[in-house]
């Protein structure tokens, strides 16, 4: 059995993630998706997610394209590879945080896995930083009638 593995925050879910996981998916025959903390994603982005990660954890699972989903891990976040020892691992075409450190893993654990970058879908609107400032402004803009209203 060819296993997959992919990683990704998945804050606003779009129709970008979804292609991602399905090009994943066909990379073999089993997609584990490893589901960013809270606490990485503030690490990494400086902000809190707007979902919280049980929230995205359950989202991912009910994705077709999904054999399984998994939060990472709090500690170390290369743990997941050694214990699920993926044939490959997909990385989306814009994720580059911890990805430095791949090979060199993959050598000192005598893994012979792949590491394969995936094509954009859409990337000018399915972007969660774009879709983040888009439900930002829609929520400003209403407030704002809705204070002109009273």
């Amino acid at each position: 059995m060819k296993k997959v593995i992919a990683f990704g925050t998945f804050d606003y879910l779009h129709a970008g993630h979804e292609n991602y996981l399905e090009q994943a998916k066909k990379l073999g025959d089993h997609l584990t998706v490893i589901v960013a903390r809270d606490a990485t994603v503030r690490k990494i982005k400086g902000s809190d997610p707007d979902n919280r990660e049980r929230q995205r954890l359950k989202k991912i699972k009910s994705l077709p394209s999904v054999d399984k989903a998994l939060l990472g891990s709090k500690e170390d976040k290369f743990q997941v590879i050694r214990k699920i020892k993926p044939n490959i691992i997909a990385l989306g075409y814009d994720q580059f945080v911890f990805t430095q450190q791949l090979q060199g893993l993959l050598i000192r654990n005598n893994l012979n896995t792949e590491v394969t970058r995936l094509k954009p879908y859409k990337p000018e609107i399915n972007k969660s930083s774009i879709i983040k400032q888009t439900h930002a402004k829609k929520q400003s803009e209403s407030c704002r009638e809705e204070s002109l209203a009273q």
